[in-house]
């Protein structure tokens, strides 16, 4: 009853919040249901229904070999990177155009680390390729000139966590700036003002100011970022890297391993098993970082 009660009392609050929730409802909760695909061995013919229940045979697929354990630690680790250091250097962005005090370089400089974030992976592939490329590559060519011998850096798989990581902060740090740099400008004058009063460098003021007062931003963001930790970003991967399998032990993550999975093995049932023990582990990761959030700082936390 008091919920009933809540919801007569804010009706109009709950109407405006109709879209939203209508909208995730459509698109994010009833698609849930094709996770029991996981379970059945799914025929197009008998459709999610008629199919046969074999219980956890699909998952068998995934765990019976070793690449379980290299595509999960390829999508942790390269997420890992790119949350840490995505959102450091977005931080230290942020905080050195909060600095400037000539406004027209500042929104200069605001748009040119900005831009990045509407150029397409297809785009940025060919980007890469342009400046990777083995025959006539920008940094072969460049090293050639200096009297270096180049490499085929498509070949080797242990330079590509650093690549994938530059490419990432050059394509999104300018966009999480601009969500620190809108916090940064929240924080009053006031507390500048004081410092400046007990003779405190700006140096100082960014660390015992700046800093602790946009920290709740940062773990949010932080904790958005763990909460798809599990979730590689395949329109980055499969797009710069593609079916280059020499750079499979670094690179494959989940989500290429999976879209692989059902193209070349045509099976449904067996990709939809590697995407529910993503989502499983993301759902348990997202939990278990919240806690350890809340309880360090309980306005920290999401929920």
């Amino acid at each position: 009853m008091a919920v009933f009660r809540e919801i007569l009392k804010n009706k109009y609050l709950y109407l405006l919040a109709l879209p939203g929730l209508l909208f995730l409802l459509v698109f994010a909760y009833l698609p849930m249901t094709g996770y029991l695909i996981a379970f059945k061995k799914y025929r197009l013919s008998d459709g999610l229904w008629g199919s046969e229940w074999v219980r956890f045979d699909n998952f068998k697929f995934f765990f019976m070999g070793s690449d379980w354990y290299k595509v999960t630690f390829n999508t942790i680790f390269l997420n890992g990177l790119f949350i840490v250091c995505g959102l450091g250097i977005a931080l230290l962005l942020a905080i050195f155009l909060n600095e400037v005090r000539n406004l027209v370089f500042k929104k200069m400089a605001q748009t040119f680390i900005f831009m990045p974030y509407f150029i397409s992976w297809l785009v940025v592939s060919m980007m890469v390729f342009a400046f990777l490329n083995t025959t006539d590559g920008i940094l072969n060519r460049t090293l050639a000139a200096y009297g270096i011998q180049g490499g085929n850096w498509y070949l080797m798989p242990g330079i590509w966590p650093a690549v994938l990581t530059i490419i990432y902060i050059w394509k999104f740090a300018g966009y999480y700036s601009i969500i620190f740099l809108a916090a940064i400008t929240g924080i009053s004058g006031e507390y500048y003002e004081s410092a400046r009063i007990d003779g405190a460098s700006r140096y100082q003021q960014i660390i015992h100011i700046t800093i602790p007062l946009i920290r709740n931003v940062l773990v949010v963001l932080a904790l958005l970022g763990v909460g798809r930790i599990f979730y590689g970003d395949f329109g980055m991967i499969y797009g710069i890297i593609g079916d280059n399998a020499p750079l499979y032990p670094t690179t494959d993550v989940i989500d290429t391993y999976s879209f692989r999975a059902l193209r070349q093995l045509g099976d449904f049932s067996k990709s939809s098993a590697v995407i529910l023990y993503q989502a499983v582990m993301g759902l348990v990761t997202i939990v278990l970082f919240n806690a350890i959030a809340k309880k360090i700082d309980k306005d920290s936390s999401l929920f």
